[in-house]
């Protein structure tokens, strides 16, 4: 593994990612569609989520794309995906979703142009969203004629409320930045010019953290809804044993005693 610190960009057909101080920072990377998500891009994300989960020096990622565009969807015109098997081609766009969603480490969405459809649910599936100010979010799937998917029956209800999850699915209405930060879609909004600087602002102090400890308190934050309060204090106390027999920990207390900021080793 390079240590953290070390610029390293790896391209693939569909997706780049370069790493670099701790943020690993994927691209969707067909432009020219809109960086809509063909079969090969699914597998690309799936894998590149897979090696950003498993490697050590990857304290946060930020998913985005390329070309002024987030991700305009599924390509329905991909011949791949115009199969017989159309569950199991839902299952591999399933498979990536979770595995957004589970990965054990901080996410942003940083959003510019549209982000609609499996590339709304994307946006969604990531922990955070900074989106510039011309972004555009739809759950356009009621307008081609398809149900909601992408992780977006479960996603939305839970950041904005069943009522409104609702009226954003059956309508496929497209909300501009400002309303999407005003319905709870997104965390923050910012002029273009500004979108990589906020982003980069927040990436850096993620990959600062306590990787372990905010590794769990994304775990539960995801488990919250499914388990009891009970669970949910017994799941807190698990987690904090196993954090103050972490050197991070140690650290941060010494930090704090010595009056300057910690270094996390993730260990």
């Amino acid at each position: 593994m390079k240590p953290i610190g070390v610029s390293i960009v790896r391209n693939m057909h569909t997706v780049r990612i370069e790493r670099d101080g701790g943020i690993a920072t994927v691209t969707m990377d067909r432009p020219q569609k809109k960086n809509a998500v063909t079969i090969e891009m699914a597998q690309e994300l799936l894998a590149t989520l897979a090696d950003v989960a498993a490697n050590r020096d990857d304290r946060v990622l930020v998913l985005t794309g390329a070309g002024g565009a987030f991700c305009s969807g599924a390509d329905l015109t991909d011949p791949s995906a115009l199969t017989d098997d159309s569950m199991g081609y839902m299952r591999r766009v399933g498979d990536l979703v979770l595995a957004l969603h589970r990965l054990p480490k901080p996410s942003i969405a940083k959003v510019a142009g549209v982000a609609t459809g499996l590339g709304c649910n994307l946006a969604l599936g990531c922990d955070l969203i900074v989106a510039s100010d011309d972004a555009r979010f739809s759950e356009i799937f009621a307008r081609r004629g398809l149900s909601i998917d992408g992780g977006g029956s479960w996603l939305l209800p839970r950041l904005v409320g069943m009522h409104r999850a609702k009226e954003l699915a059956l309508f496929a209405d497209i909300l501009s930045a400002s309303e999407a930060n005003e319905v709870g879609l997104v965390n923050r909004v910012v002029p273009p010019g500004e979108l990589d600087a906020v982003v980069g602002e927040w990436a850096a102090r993620l990959a600062a953290g306590p990787p372990i400890a905010l590794s769990m308190t994304k775990t539960m934050l995801n488990n919250s809804f499914a388990v009891s309060m009970e669970q949910a204090v017994e799941d807190e106390a698990r987690c904090q044993n196993v954090n103050f027999r972490t050197a991070d920990t140690a650290e941060a207390m010494a930090a704090f005693v010595q009056k300057r900021e910690p270094r996390f080793t993730g260990s």
